[in-house]
C-alpha cells in the first residue's frame, strides 16, 4: 500500500501559545497525535497482521487516557480480530452475492490512498483519510476492484481539565449498485462503531438514566454509555464515554455491552442489512470522551448537549 500525507494548517498564530499543543508525528505505520509531551492516539495507516493473519488498518490503537494509560487493546487473545477503536460489519452483499466479512477480517482488505492532517484555528486537529474496500470475492475482468469508498474524519479536541473529546465521522459510499451492509445474523446484530477496551474487574456502565446491566443481546441507552472503573494509571478511577450522535440514522441506536473479553459496540443497523447509495454517502457520527477520575452524568450531558 502506498499513501501520502498532506499537512494542512488553518492555524491563527498568537503570542504565548501554550506548550500543550496538539501536534502530529508521522511514523512508519501511521499517525500519532500528541498533546505537548502526552500521547493521545495512534491511527493505523499501514496494514498490520499477526503472523500474516487478521490483517487490519484504518483504526485507532493505542488510545491513551488522560494520565497516559493505554485504554485499548489490539489482537486480544480472546478475539484476535478486535482492534482498538474500529468500525466494521459482518455482512457485505452485492445483489445476492456475499463478498466478505469485514468484522472477522475475512475476504476483506482496505487500501488507504490518502491521509490529511489538519490543524484548525481553534487548536483542534483532524486526521482525514480516504479508504477503499476490496475483496477476493469481488473482481472485475479478473482483478480485485474497490466496491466501497470510505471517508474518515477523526477530530481531536484540546484537553479540558480532566477530559478530552474525540469525534469520528465515517462516510460510506457504494461504488457498486445494490450494495448492502449489516451486522451479525443473529439476535445480537452486532456490528458498527466499536471500542475494544482493557476492562478492569470493577468495570461499570452508566447511561442517562443510571446503571446499565449488559445483556447477551442489545440494550438501550439513548445518546451515550459511560464505561468506567480502575482504568487509569496504578488502577486509578478513569473512564470513557461512547456517544451516539443524534444525527445518526435510527437514533438512538442500540448497544452491545460486555463486562469482559469483548468490545463495546453501537450496534447498527443490526441483523437486517441496509442499502448504500452510489451518489449520497451514508454518514455516521460518534464521539469518545476520555476522562480521568469520576465524571457525573450531568456533566456528560452538558458536554454532549451544550
Amino acid at each position: 500500500m502506498k499513501y501520502f500525507l498532506m499537512l494542512v494548517l488553518f492555524i491563527v498564530v498568537a503570542v504565548g501559545v501554550s506548550s500543550g499543543q496538539l501536534t502530529m508525528k508521522k511514523e512508519t505505520d501511521g499517525i500519532r497525535i500528541v498533546d505537548g509531551n502526552s500521547d493521545v492516539l495512534f491511527y493505523q495507516v499501514q496494514p498490520k497482521s499477526k503472523n500474516g493473519k487478521f490483517e487490519r488498518c484504518n483504526y485507532v490503537h493505542p488510545l491513551w487516557g488522560i494520565d497516559g494509560q493505554v485504554l485499548t487493546e489490539d489482537f486480544p487473545a480472546d478475539h484476535l480480530h478486535h482492534r482498538g477503536v474500529f468500525w466494521s460489519w459482518h455482512q457485505v452483499w452485492i445483489d445476492d452475492k456475499r463478498i466478505g466479512d469485514p468484522w472477522e477480517l475475512s475476504d476483506f482488505e482496505q487500501d488507504i490512498s490518502e491521509v490529511e492532517f489538519i490543524k484548525e484555528a481553534d487548536q483542534t486537529v483532524w486526521i482525514r483519510s480516504e479508504v477503499l474496500w476490496l475483496s477476493d470475492k469481488w473482481k472485475i475482468n479478473g482483478r480485485k476492484a474497490p466496491y466501497l469508498k470510505e471517508k474518515v474524519g477523526i477530530h481531536v479536541h484540546k484537553r479540558v481539565g480532566q477530559y478530552r473529546k474525540i469525534d469520528f465521522e465515517i462516510q460510506l459510499l457504494a461504488l457498486e449498485e445494490n450494495l448492502r451492509l449489516g451486522g451479525s445474523e443473529d439476535e445480537k446484530g452486532y456490528g458498527g462503531f466499536s471500542v475494544r477496551l482493557a476492562l478492569p474487574d470493577d468495570v461499570g456502565f452508566i447511561g442517562k438514566k443510571g446503571t446499565i446491566e449488559p445483556q447477551n443481546t442489545a440494550v438501550s441507552s439513548p445518546g451515550f454509555v459511560q464505561v468506567k472503573g480502575s482504568m487509569g494509571q496504578n488502577n486509578s478511577t478513569a473512564g470513557i464515554i461512547i456517544v451516539d450522535e443524534a444525527t445518526n440514522p435510527d437514533f438512538p441506536q442500540q448497544w452491545i455491552l460486555r463486562a469482559k473479553n469483548s468490545m463495546q459496540n453501537v450496534a447498527w443497523p443490526g441483523a437486517n442489512p441496509v442499502s448504500l447509495s452510489t451518489t449520497e454517502p451514508l454518514v455516521l457520527n460518534y464521539s469518545l470522551i476520555v476522562h480521568a477520575g469520576k465524571m457525573k452524568t450531568k456533566k456528560i450531558i452538558k458536554i454532549i448537549e451544550p
